[in-house]
C-alpha cells in the first residue's frame, strides 16, 4: 500500500530536504534540508570532522541511507549550496 505524501498547510506538497529528500524542517545553512541533515552539517563545520568513503565516493544519500556514509552526506551538503554563512 502506498503512503500519500506529507502536504503543507497550504495543500501543496511540503519541501524535501536538497541532501537526502526527506521531508524539509525549513531553510537551513542555505537550503531546504531536514533536521538530521541540519545537524549533521553543523556538527562537521563546528567540529572540523575528517571523513572518509569505503565505496569510491558515490553513495546513494536518502533518508535510508544517509548515516551509512559521512564523506558522501558531507559532499552532497555542500554540492546542494549548504554554506557555513
Amino acid at each position: 500500500m502506498k503512503t500519500p505524501l506529507m502536504t503543507s498547510k497550504s495543500g501543496g506538497k511540503a519541501p524535501q530536504c536538497k541532501v537526502c529528500g526527506d521531508e524539509s524542517s525549513g531553510f537551513h545553512y542555505g537550503v531546504d534540508s531536514c533536521e538530521g541533515c541540519k545537524g549533521f552539517f553543523r556538527r562537521c563545520i563546528t567540529q572540523g570532522m575528517n571523513h572518509k568513503c569505503a565505496n569510491e565516493e558515490k553513495c546513494e544519500i536518502t533518508p535510508f541511507t544517509r548515516n551509512s556514509c559521512q564523506y558522501c552526506r558531507l559532499k552532497k551538503c555542500f554540492e546542494v549550496g549548504m554554506s557555513r554563512e
